[in-house]
């Protein structure tokens, strides 16, 4: 045993999974994995034995489901835990709540057969294990009551009249690790005619749609994963739909999005990175870049793009990051304006809206 390298359990229920994502993850020459368990009894024995350092979990497994053994392991003996799941709908809302339950990361198992996902999924899959192994557990707060939305009709009127003169604010926010309960915390505390946001958040394919349902009925505006030619407008934010890159266009007075596919950008697809410099060049000043909590670097350059095209910059401070690395590196560029806790973006968003 490599004392210097990432210790991982993987615990899923398929046999042909756990050979398979060994192999995935021992590619990379940081990670070795200690053991594999077919169910959650059996990976308590494993624990037993060698406590790991990060956990991947699979949420459909015989005897106990990924989720009970979730919330069992955070009470007991908080281990960083990355969900392992399919590329299905009832998947992607069990993952969903697996973050409430306190899981770092999730990603999309590795599809069989089919050579360039499974090589993306070894990218993915080896930087959710190295981010959740860095990783602060925060414990999840509650959420409050939400307002009834305005109507498309009063978001809309106040926002095309800014646009005419083009004074129209752009909110371009981007995270990974630990920023769905982030972008949760952030997007519940804005009111609903806050300034069109456009998000990127490393998740899955599948995996945002359910992001985007969820968000929507906790947040006073309005949340929906983005398709081309979705117009940026007061009161909504749209997410980038998993494994597509999302970029902010303009066409006179109008912003509005494209989803496109393309290679992986600062190891992601989605890319901050992408979504920032589309940003810097259509939006420029009137655009407001956000970096919250997340591992690695994609979204850094992207922003000092941003900041000198005028635009206002704001990172989430270390203290409040459960990965204080993407802004952490966007800092070291010299690309943010402002260092925040998270509770305290919100308010900074606003402030430069108005």
């Amino acid at each position: 045993m490599d004392g210097n390298k990432i210790r991982v359990l993987i615990v899923d229920d398929s046999a042909v999974v756990r050979q398979t994502l060994r192999a995935v993850l021992e590619s990379d020459p940081e990670i070795e994995v200690i053991a594999t368990a077919g169910d959650p009894f059996a990976a308590v024995e494993c624990i037993r034995e060698q406590v790991p350092n990060v956990i991947t979990l699979d949420i459909e497994m015989p005897r106990m489901d990924g989720l009970t053994f979730l919330k069992k392991i955070m009470s007991q003996h908080p281990i960083p835990v990355v969900i392992c799941s399919s590329l299905a709908e009832d998947g992607a809302l069990s993952a969903l709540r697996a973050f409430e339950y306190g899981a770092v990361e999730v990603v999309a198992k590795p599809r069989l057969g089919a050579r360039q996902f499974l090589e993306d999924s070894r990218v993915m899959l080896c930087e959710a294990v190295k981010a959740a192994a860095s990783a602060r557990l925060h414990r999840p707060g509650p959420s409050h009551t939400v307002e009834p939305k305005l109507t498309a009709d009063a978001i809309l009127s106040p926002a095309t009249h800014a646009m005419a003169e083009t004074t129209e604010k752009v909110v371009a926010i981007g995270a990974s690790t630990g920023g769905t309960e982030a972008l949760k915390t952030l997007l519940e505390a804005l009111p609903a005619d806050t300034p069109g946001i456009v998000i990127v958040q490393h998740m899955p394919e599948l995996f945002t749609r359910a992001f985007a349902n969820r968000l929507d009925g906790l947040c006073s505006i309005t949340v929906k994963e983005a398709e081309t030619n979705d117009t940026i407008i007061r009161g909504r934010a749209l997410i980038a739909p998993g494994n597509h890159h999302l970029l902010l266009k303009r066409s006179g007075a109008r912003y509005f999005v494209e989803v496109k596919d393309g290679p992986l950008v600062c190891r992601h697809r989605p890319s901050v990175d992408v979504l920032f410099r589309s940003a810097a060049r259509y939006a420029g000043p009137n655009a407001v870049g956000v970096i919250l909590t997340g591992m690695g670097d994609d979204g850094a350059r992207g922003m000092l793009e941003m900041k000198q095209a005028g635009a206002a910059t704001i990172a989430q401070d270390e203290a409040s990051c459960v990965v204080f690395g993407m802004p952490k590196e966007a800092i070291k560029l010299g690309a943010v304006d402002k260092v925040l806790p998270l509770n305290a973006v919100a308010g900074a968003i606003l402030a430069r809206a108005r």
